[in-house]
């Protein structure tokens, strides 16, 4: 059934309009930028220099231990002596419940902080929030196997 009417005539023209309606009707937290480690908050939780303001950043994937359980200060010194007063990358994922950045941090020479935080022990695999990463989950097998920090 035909009115006359040939929509696929008017398709080139409506694509951009499309295009600004997926946009924003999925936005997309995944962004990256390089920034200065400001402070370190605790194992897991550091905040950057971006855009002239701190920029809290949930490192994704691991969770360590909180400042006053066991391993906890070790723990964020891990993160403080890997990071703190360096140029970090931060590969966004998303926002938290709490307003934090999540993301993966890479460090200067290319290392990723989350993977190295894992290996040394001083964390584990958040397995809730990074099901799947099969990355993390080797890192904890091989601290744990070798009994570094928490994994002892």
């Amino acid at each position: 059934m035909s009115n006359g009417t040939d929509f696929s005539a008017n398709v080139p023209a409506i694509m951009p309009v499309l295009a600004l309606v997926v946009r924003f009707a999925y936005p997309s937290y995944a962004t990256k930028f390089t920034g200065r480690v400001i402070s370190v908050k605790d194992g897991d939780t550091i905040e950057v220099l971006h855009n002239n303001k701190a920029e809290r950043i949930r490192l994704t994937g691991i969770d360590c231990p909180e400042k006053k359980q066991a391993f906890g200060q070790r723990a964020k010194q891990a993160t403080s002596t890997l990071s703190f007063g360096r140029n970090v990358t931060i590969q966004t994922n998303a926002k938290d419940r709490y307003g934090r950045t999540l993301g993966n941090v890479y460090l200067s020479n290319g290392r990723n902080l989350n993977h190295e935080l894992v290996k040394g022990g001083w964390c584990w695999w958040y397995r809730k929030y990074a099901p799947g990463d099969m990355v993390l989950e080797g890192l904890e097998d091989e601290a744990r196997l070798a009994k570094r920090g928490v994994m002892g």
